[in-house]
């Protein structure tokens, strides 16, 4: 009498080429939406970091018209601070202040503006309006620039503030 031995299944000892490109496709999904949110994350962080020098900016002419409050007016319109994209070129020295001790209303608009264009960019504008102490001394400024650099058909961003010296 002969014994037959049947063959126990043996279990299995790795994965099927089917599971590992499955776990490999998730991988990758995964890592393609880490990818992603650091992308947005940077571009939200540079776009802050815009807004808050653009505040800065706009507080900075602010204090400038209140220390210099008899000639606030020069600083009002196209003969003042205001300026549109392309107009304000930054030099080779940068936005230095003068040496002498001498500042005149003309170069602190002129530095001013200066500032504007090498923190925002050259797609920058301002708007300033000053109306006479008459009405209380209101101004207001408002600043535009190109916040979306990988995107050149975008809209401006624009901070403007109102205040009355």
């Amino acid at each position: 009498m002969s014994v037959v031995r049947l063959a126990k299944p043996r279990p299995q000892a790795g994965f099927s080429m089917i599971e590992v490109l499955v776990a490999l496709v998730v991988l990758a999904f995964g890592l393609l939406g880490f990818a992603l949110l650091q992308t947005m994350s940077l571009r939200f962080s540079q776009s802050a970091n815009y807004r808050t020098q653009a505040t800065n900016l706009a507080y900075d002419l602010l204090d400038q018209m209140r220390a210099n409050r008899f000639h606030a007016g020069y600083y009002s319109g196209t003969t003042g601070a205001s300026f549109t994209p392309g107009e304000v070129v930054v030099g080779p020295a940068g936005c230095d202040r003068p040496i002498s001790d001498d500042v005149t209303v003309a170069q602190s608009i002129a530095r001013w503006q200066c500032q504007v264009v090498q923190t925002l960019g050259p797609t920058a504008s301002a708007d300033v309006e000053y109306l006479s102490d008459a009405v209380g001394g209101q101004v207001t400024i408002a600043i535009s620039w190109g916040d979306e650099r990988w995107n050149e058909g975008a809209a401006d961003t624009k901070f403007e503030t109102e205040t009355r010296l």
